[in-house]
């Protein structure tokens, strides 16, 4: 990897921000990212049953496009997707289709801290649907703000150490009306992360997922659900972007790159579409 940058204080900061639960919460998620059995262990779960769950409540819907465009998963490096923002599942689709494809490394997808880092019942929720890929926990609360540039400096860090897969929206937040080709403003937590990192980035475009997730499933089965379209692209080549100096302009330039890289591949998700649409009136398998 890079050069291995300090690791963020968030305990230390979060002593003095969070209530006692949500600190306990945080240090017990954040020990598990260390080496050792439970890690081990909390791996081989995303890659069996986390993926399995996932794959068979999508699969009759689900069609992936662009998967020679990835690098390899074998390695140790770690890899940051960049996805459009539609549905809580985004990600779990995406994470899914390549833990079937022999991805190993842990995953993790950054969350707000409601529910899952202010209860335990969040924290057994975290485990049993994710393996805990839910972290670091971002804040919605206003005097909590400092703890959320912290909570991205946390990912940079375990993305440059290895080992990881990480998923995050440059749009920040779903975009749940209007045109899934039309998208939010890019945010710059996202260009500090990949800053930080300097890890490759893959853009990822999805739609057809919905947020009620027993629809969702039910209609995987009885196939009245929409079918979900998922594009990869190549690694994104961000130029000098990368070496400029660490600051909100070019945090969000970088967020913005990849939002272009992301559209780009919505117009080919949107011929792709189309065509598959086609060949289904046609009474043809797609």
């Amino acid at each position: 990897m890079t050069n291995q940058r300090k690791r963020p204080d968030i305990l230390g900061q979060g002593a003095k921000k969070l209530s006692k639960k949500e600190l306990r919460i945080l240090k017990a998620v954040r020990a598990t990212f260390e080496p050792g059995i439970v890690n081990i262990c909390l791996r081989f779960f995303q890659r069996t049953i986390g993926q399995s769950w996932i794959h068979h409540s999508t699969k009759n819907l689900r069609h992936m496009h662009g998967m020679e465009r990835l690098p390899s998963l074998a390695t140790d490096e770690s890899v940051l997707v960049v996805a459009n923002h539609r549905s809580f599942f985004d990600l779990y689709i995406v994470t899914s289709e390549l833990v079937r494809r022999g991805m190993k490394k842990r995953i993790i997808f950054p969350v707000r801290s409601k529910f899952f880092y202010e209860s335990w019942i969040g924290f057994l929720t975290n485990f049993l649907m994710s393996f805990l890929a839910m972290y670091p926990a971002i804040f919605r609360e206003r005097k909590k703000a400092s703890m959320n540039l912290l909570a991205l400096d946390e990912l940079a860090f375990l993305l440059n150490r290895g080992g990881v897969f990480a998923g995050l929206h440059p749009e920040g937040t779903r975009k749940q009306e209007g045109s899934p080709y039309e998208f939010l403003p890019a945010q710059p937590g996202v260009g500090r992360v990949i800053l930080h990192s300097k890890v490759q980035v893959v853009p990822v475009f999805i739609n057809g997922l919905i947020n009620d997730i027993k629809k969702q499933i039910k209609s995987n089965f009885d196939g009245t659900g929409e079918d979900v379209h998922v594009v990869f692209g190549q690694p994104i080549d961000f130029g000098d972007l990368l070496e400029q100096k660490s600051n909100s302009k070019t945090h969000r330039a970088i967020s913005e790159k990849c939002m272009e890289e992301i559209a780009r591949l919505g117009e080919e998700e949107r011929i792709l579409r189309q065509e598959f649409e086609a060949k289904k009136k046609a009474g043809q398998t797609p």
